[in-house]
């Protein structure tokens, strides 16, 4: 008997160099050598050069450490804007940026010095600041390599720095448009201060903590009132920062909060905190607070049982004085403090009163001024008293807990003169922190420069490009009204920016619309210094265009240490009339100030101002967005940008913040050494990263198989499309139904990208890709016509029509994926097309126009599951091999119509089809003969191993085309 003929050499099997293992750790740096090589970047600014331009503006990270997965998500979004942009075709230029000035960098090079047992102030300052400036240079090229492993397509070799000359002298030149416009000025107000770091805060770097506090009660002799019977009596105030009584000048009131004075009796054991004067045992405290004041209070002095003596509303204290508990000090101590009304003061907790230190509290410092009272600078930088301060002069730094606790020496000293009624160390709440060195930070009240937030604003007349000088002859339009304040065009400014996601817009407009005026010096050494002369005599500041442009010349020339070092004031003036302000700016305003020294200077002519996108993470409506817009708002009239994009933060794969002492960080570097960066581009663009989103192994893992299966759609491409050519392709309109219904669910998928492109929608695009080659490919159009695309002669039209769908496919696939996978389309591309340019010079692809029927595709399609559904259990069984012997028997009305059998069986990959007038789908197993070469049990097959008709023409069209 003669063997069967083995057909396997005459069946067009996938074949391609592109392999299923991917390799990426290995191959992705390589790609990046080629890149490199080649320019690329430079290749795309040539072909696009005229195009509509999209400018992103990179948010300047600081350079002081290795990136961190937050650094790699917002890198990784940013990419995929500038290459979704470019693919459109636009011209989508990418500079990025690192912020190199303030106390991240000097605080860096501080621990330095401790570790070698140094004092940084012993060093001279010209010197710190070279060491900072060494020290930001290693760590922007560290961090410069590192994000390009990531893939990231930009200008890396030109990247903005904060610390170029041009860039500090930029600064300069927006610190004094501030100064010639009016919008500058001294003044002495409480600030956010750390007493660690010695300087004041943004709000942008500080963090909240729970902590738990000392609270304490102390009662304040009345001794002068309108109101006769609280003479004599006393007031009790509550707080959570016993070192701030030192500084006490006033108590508020609330004017429409009612009052008791109340009569308590002490325990027989319990110490009697007055003299035994009746009137000396009576308390002020507010009505609806008193059970809680007495519930405090209980067992430390005040007793289980009180009378309450009368009843008074807060209007009623106007006028009465008050004497602090240490009065017998003498000096600052022995003046009366009156009482004021204060409209912050409230019955949530406490007593009702509140005790008043201008040097320590916002609120404080705006009542007591109203009413001529002011701060008398006793809290020293570090913390401490004043030496020479009357009552704990020198002692130990005031946010130390020991200092506030209910020994502590404050505490003690009242306890001392029987007016500390209560003193518990349980009091739980959030307290701010400084982000970087943890500690506990202050109100401190010390002389800063600030830029009003409801002063009126002069027109505008500064030019929007050039280095060249401070003002300008070049109105800006009409973008803000004049006399507007810096709030109000602030606020404007949000109203017309787009935010994404739209809640960013609430968050920073409430931050705007609340915020005080920012203040914009620190007393530190590393960053730009704020160039002005201030006139001993008046104390104003000098506003003189000619000594300002020399100042900005010299900051270009020399860099900061310029201002330090040279003289500036002409002949005209007296240098000995003069203070030079040693203080610099708040590294905010450095950034803040990005968009004119990136987007106006000429330096990348790519680029232009405002840009279209402003892209980080949400905390960044307290900083750069903020600082950023006030910037521009108070020089320009306008925001720097058109639309802000904001992500979450990266949570462990338990939805736990990360952090070292937990040891649950993620190390990007690590993930692109053990799986490669296309991975982490997938992770990041696949989580709703508007949310805080989570990275873990389990998650990686995740990804990790759905980057396979997209690589497999490449690889069966490029495997079916072997020896593809242009006169092998078919035009639409000669397509079988089924390549016309993919080309028309390629144009659905085409327009969902075109639509979460202009979303920013990321994880929308990358789901809809994912499930299109999952869904409708793999699961659908791959499997059916893995028949025709291995067995029909060369020539045939469905097979030609399947090919040229499926270079549609390729070539459609490879451009959506381009952005997201960047080593792996540049590999698939290069396998197609070894002497071809980048796959990232392409445009979006061109989809062919094609209709179908959806209703009647659904239709066929959930008839096609049933069918599957059905002939499983006959696999499992081992009834059947595979759906080929399967003979299936569908309901006629689920057919829709003018639909074969033929057709059916195609979508189904079964044998025979019939229809019947039931319900439900049956399947048996069909009992024809096997062809040899496509293994379809046929009639026409005469014997198992023999050909079917469509096999046997088309073995001799194999044979002659090899």
């Amino acid at each position: 008997m003669t063997e069967p003929r083995d057909y396997r050499d005459t069946v067009f099997l996938p074949k391609t160099a592109f392999p299923m293992k991917a390799g990426l750790p290995q191959k992705e740096p390589e790609i990046l050598a080629r890149w490199q090589a080649a320019d690329l970047h430079g290749q795309l600014r040539a072909a696009r050069a005229g195009a509509e331009k999209f400018i992103l503006h990179d948010g300047p990270p600081y350079a002081n450490g290795d990136m961190h997965i937050g650094h790699a998500l917002n890198h990784v979004l940013k990419d995929m804007v500038i290459r979704t942009q470019t693919l459109l075709g636009k011209d989508a230029p990418y500079v990025p940026g690192w912020d190199c000035h303030g106390l991240p960098i000097e605080w860096k090079v501080e621990e330095l010095y401790r570790k070698k047992k140094l004092n940084k102030d012993e060093v001279p300052a010209d010197e710190f600041r070279a060491e900072c400036r060494a020290y930001a240079a290693n760590w922007v090229d560290v961090q410069r390599e590192q994000l390009k492993r990531l893939g990231g397509m930009g200008d890396w070799d030109h990247p903005y720095l904060t610390m170029d000359y041009a860039a500090e002298a930029t600064i300069v030149r927006e610190l004094l448009k501030f100064a010639e416009s009016g919008l500058l000025y001294r003044g002495a107000k409480p600030v956010m201060w750390s007493p660690v770091e010695k300087t004041a805060l943004a709000e942008a770097e500080v963090e909240y903590e729970d902590i738990t506090s000392t609270q304490i009660d102390v009662a304040f002799e009345i001794v002068e009132s309108p109101v006769a019977e609280l003479v004599g009596a006393h007031a009790v105030i509550w707080t959570t920062t016993p070192w701030t009584i030192p500084v006490n000048q006033a108590l508020a009131y609330g004017p429409e909060v009612e009052y008791v004075l109340v009569e308590v009796s002490f325990t027989a054991n319990g110490a009697q905190p007055f003299s035994d004067d009746a009137m000396n045992h009576r308390l002020l405290v507010a009505d609806s607070l008193l059970p809680s004041f007495l519930a405090r209070n209980t067992g430390t002095g005040v007793a289980e049982t009180h009378r309450v003596v009368a009843h008074v509303t807060g209007s009623d204290l106007a006028g009465t004085k008050v004497r602090h508990p240490m009065h017998h000090l003498g000096g600052f101590f022995a003046d009366l403090r009156p009482m004021l009304p204060g409209s912050f003061v409230t019955t949530d907790s406490g007593t009702g009163l509140v005790h008043m230190s201008p040097d320590h509290g916002e609120d404080d410092f705006e009542l007591c001024r109203e009413y001529g009272i002011g701060p008398k600078f006793v809290v020293e930088a570090d913390g401490r008293y004043r030496a020479d301060w009357p009552w704990l002069g020198g002692a130990a730094s005031v946010i130390n807990p020991k200092f506030n606790a209910p020994d502590g020496p404050v505490c003690t000293d009242l306890g001392d003169t029987g007016c500390l009624l209560s003193a518990s160390a349980d009091y739980k709440h959030s307290y701010p922190h400084s982000w970087r060195s943890k500690a506990k930070l202050i109100f401190r009240c010390t002389p800063q420069w600030f830029v009003p937030m409801d002063q009126a604003m002069a027109p505008f007349d500064y030019p929007v490009a050039g280095l060249d000088g401070i003002g300008g002859a070049v109105a800006l339009g009409t973008a803000a009204q004049p006399q507007a304040t810096l709030r109000q065009t602030a606020v404007q400014a949000i109203a017309d920016t787009r935010w994404v996601p739209e809640k960013g817009r609430n968050r920073i407009g409430s931050m705007v619309e609340g915020r005080p005026d920012w203040v914009l010096s620190r007393q530190r050494a590393w960053g730009v210094p704020i160039t002005l002369y201030v006139h001993r005599g008046t104390g104003e500041y000098l506003a003189d265009p000619i000594v300002n442009a020399a100042i900005v010349d010299a900051v270009r020339e020399g860099g900061v240490d310029a201002w330090y070092a040279g003289e500036f004031l002409t002949g005209e003036y007296d240098s000995d009339d003069y203070e030079k302000i040693t203080d610099i700016l708040d590294v905010w305003f450095d950034s803040g100030c990005t968009h004119a020294f990136v987007l106006e200077s000429g330096r990348w002519p790519a680029l232009q101002w405002p840009a279209d996108l402003y892209l980080e993470g949400s905390d960044q409506h307290r900083g750069w967005f903020q600082s950023s817009l006030l910037e521009s708002c108070a020089t320009r009239g306008r925001a720097p940008y058109k639309a802000v994009l904001t992500h979450g933060f990266t949570m462990d794969g338990k939805g736990e913040k990360m952090s070292k002492s937990k040891g649950n960080t993620i190390s990007p570097l690590d993930l692109m050494r053990d799986y490669g960066a296309d991975i982490i581009r997938l992770w990041a663009l696949s989580v709703d990263y508007t949310e805080d989103h989570r990275i873990g192994d389990e998650i990686l893992k995740g990804v990790a198989d759905g980057y396979r299966k997209l690589r497999n759609t490449l690889r069966y491409l490029l495997g079916a499309l072997d020896g593809f050519d242009a006169g092998e392709a078919l035009p639409v309109e000669q397509m079988p139904e089924l390549e016309r219904y993919m080309l028309a669910r390629l144009g659905r998928l085409d327009a969902t990208l075109r639509e979460a492109v202009d979303a920013f929608d990321f994880n929308t695009y990358v789901r809809s890709v994912g499930e299109f080659c999952n869904e409708e490919l793999s699961a659908f159009y791959f499997d059916i016509r893995k028949d025709s695309l291995y067995c029909d002669a060369p020539g045939d039209l469905r097979r030609r029509a399947c090919r040229t769908v499926m270079d549609t496919l390729f070539h459609a696939l490879i451009r959506y994926l381009a952005p997201v996978l960047v080593f792996t389309t540049e590999e698939a591309w290069g396998t197609r097309y070894p002497d071809a340019d980048s796959v990232h010079l392409l445009e979006w692809p061109e989809v062919p126009v094609a209709e179908a029927d959806e209703a009647h595709w659904a239709q066929l399609r959930s008839l096609r599951e049933q069918v599957l559904e059905a002939i499983e259990p006959l696999r499992r069984e081992k009834i059947v091999r595979s759906g080929l012997e399967a003979e299936v028997r569908v309901p006629a009305a689920a057919v829709p119509a003018g639909v074969s059998d033929a057709l059916l069986a195609e979508l189904f990959i079964s044998g025979a089809v019939t229809r019947h007038d039931g319900d439900g789908v049956t399947v048996g197993k069909v009992d024809d003969a096997k062809c040899g070469r496509c293994w379809r049990l046929l009639p026409e097959v005469v014997e198992d191993g023999a050909l079917c008709g469509r096999c046997a023409d088309a073995v001799p069209q194999v044979e002659t085309a090899a």
